[in-house]
């Protein structure tokens, strides 16, 4: 059952009765916000979580109520994953690789957000090589561990309604830069690495999906100058006004357990033909939408899964590797 679940469920509102002893399930970005909370309500239900991490001094202290509540056998373990850097990437998937330890569940939930223009270590636009190719390396090398019947979960965010990818100018160099037009390349990439992984997977029993947590305040944004920010205001003003024309009501931020809470769901609750290739939000499957200044949904070119091939071989060529 996947449950009456909905924008207000929590994470253990979702798990509730959920026993996942004896499930190994790898979240990024366990050093704060979503990752945090979607490790401590899997562990707390008897899941061992890996938590990778970039700074491991600072995800161990902000994961201490995570091991204080692990129960049925759950638990923690950090490894140290740098996500703009794909020395770091290949490093921490290759020692995962070596242990040979399958997972269940991966959910790919480390981002940035709306930064100023600059550069991984690799030369990358860096919410694009973050966000994206970071996660698209990584989830490539450790895929010998994942077992049928395993999952992989992608945060996306309602941003890819911003802007589709960009396969000729990925790193904005002809191209003028604007923080939430590289933050929505980011995420629409995010959705189109998931379609095609799911592709190339599901005849092996592993499937793949992607999905908006909700708006939240959280680390995600500390990167927003005033002007941004003035921007982002901007959008939700717009964003309740067509909510207020359509009888809807006005957007809320979420508290950090509602948006953990589709993750977990997506994870772990629905089936996994119902989520596998799709986008999702608010604990159900997103309805294809037009427009940015909407309140939910996914846009088209998110899903396209010709789209999808090509930003896969475009990535492919951009990090010198193939899967």
């Amino acid at each position: 059952m996947t449950g009456p679940f909905g924008a207000t469920s929590t994470t253990d509102e979702v798990l509730a009765g959920v026993d996942l002893r004896g499930k190994r399930i790898l979240v990024t970005g366990a050093s704060a916000g979503l990752g945090v909370e979607t490790a401590r309500a899997l562990s707390a239900h008897g899941a061992l979580v890996v938590g990778a991490a970039r700074d491991l001094n600072k995800a161990k202290a902000a994961t201490e109520e995570v091991r204080a509540q692990a129960a049925n056998g759950g638990g923690l373990e950090l490894i140290e994953l740098d996500l703009a850097s794909l020395a770091s990437v290949r490093a921490c998937a290759d020692a995962l690789v070596s242990a040979g330890k399958p997972f269940d569940l991966v959910i790919a939930n480390a981002g940035i957000m709306a930064c100023p223009k600059s550069q991984t270590s690799d030369g990358f636009e860096t919410q694009f090589g973050t966000n994206h190719l970071g996660h698209f390396v990584f989830v490539n090398r450790i895929a010998s561990l994942l077992k049928p019947g395993s999952r992989l979960v992608n945060l996306s965010s309602a941003g890819h309604r911003f802007s589709d990818v960009d396969l000729d100018d990925p790193n904005f160099e002809r191209t003028p830069y604007t923080e939430f037009g590289a933050y929505g390349r980011s995420k629409t990439a995010n959705i189109l690495f998931a379609v095609e992984f799911d592709r190339r997977h599901k005849a092996n029993g592993v499937r793949a999906t992607a999905l908006h947590p909700g708006g939240i305040q959280t680390e995600l944004s500390r990167y927003l100058t005033p002007e941004v920010r003035q921007q982002l205001t901007g959008r939700i003003e717009r964003i309740n006004a067509a909510n207020a024309a359509a009888g809807l009501p006005p957007f809320t931020y979420k508290t950090i357990p509602q948006g953990a809470a589709t993750s977990v769901w997506a994870g772990i609750v629905a089936s996994a033909d119902e989520v596998g290739g799709r986008y999702c939000e608010d604990c159900h499957v997103a309805q294809r939408v037009e427009g940015a200044e909407v309140m939910a949904g996914v846009r088209d070119y998110a899903l396209d899964p010709e789209h999808a091939k090509a930003l896969w071989a475009k990535s492919e060529e951009m990090v010198g590797e193939r899967f």
